[in-house]
């Protein structure tokens, strides 16, 4: 009985999943550095507090310019959680450790239109028959969420299911993440980021455009980017391909 009474409580270990940024450097690394110094400058704060995995999958490198690479990134305030796409040899225990697994951004499933197509062609090829109506498929909704208070300075709002409406203003330094689009019915001040889990259909609406930076899908515009004399007015924004599109609302 006292064996029961002491026996020490085992440990609860639960899986989790976070969103982090994946950064895919490129050869050479100096160049590509500038590039991320110019987006960290147009957009301050950007890597803040952001855990950071480095993809570095297909690069023709050693490990000390692995461990060069790490240690800039440190320099810069990015931290770096983990090291996808190394080669054993190339890590040791003072470097992130590596990772794998994670959901890449194409997994979300599309229609098989081709298959109904092929199914169609099928039954044609029957012997003509009284045809039942097939019964409606239900549709599938959104996720979505609302946020009634305007977003403040330094906070995050990250919603990666499905869409977020902002009934209010997104401040200075503040950013709102979406899976799906984002709707601001206030001035967009900070920055603001859909589609991050893959969806290149995602859009951006604000009725007053002041952004630090905009991104769907990983492509972004920061402030220094757009246009002049959409500054205060009501815009959205979209990709057609790779083209990052912007447009005055009515």
């Amino acid at each position: 009985m006292t064996n029961v009474l002491t026996q020490s409580r085992p440990i609860r270990l639960k899986g989790r999943s976070y969103l982090a940024l994946t950064l895919n450097p490129e050869l050479p690394f100096e160049d590509w550095l500038t590039r991320l110094d110019d987006l960290a400058a147009r957009s301050a704060g950007f890597f803040l507090r952001r855990p950071v995995v480095l993809d570095v999958e297909g690069l023709e490198i050693d490990r000390q310019q692995l461990r060069d690479l790490v240690a800039q990134l440190s320099a810069r305030k990015v931290r770096i959680m983990g090291i996808e796409g190394a080669r054993p040899s190339w890590l040791s225990p003072d470097l992130p450790p590596a990772m794998s697994g994670g959901r890449e951004a194409a997994d979300f499933e599309a229609p098989a239109a081709e298959e109904a197509k092929e199914a169609v062609v099928v039954e044609s090829a029957e012997p003509a028959e009284e045809l039942v109506p097939a019964e409606p498929q239900p549709v599938k909704a959104t996720p979505s969420i609302v946020i009634t208070q305007p977003v403040r300075s330094g906070q995050s709002i990250i919603f990666t299911e499905g869409d977020v409406t902002i009934v209010g203003s997104v401040a200075s330094g503040a950013e709102v993440i979406a899976g799906g689009s984002i709707h601001i019915y206030g001035t967009l001040r900070g920055r603001a980021m859909a589609g991050t889990m893959g969806n290149a259909s995602a859009r951006i609406f604000c009725r007053k455009l002041e952004a630090e930076l905009v991104a769907i899908d990983g492509y972004y515009k920061t402030a220094e980017d757009l246009e002049a004399d959409l500054h205060g007015k009501t815009v959205q924004f979209w990709l057609e391909g790779e083209t990052f599109k912007v447009g005055a609302l009515a």
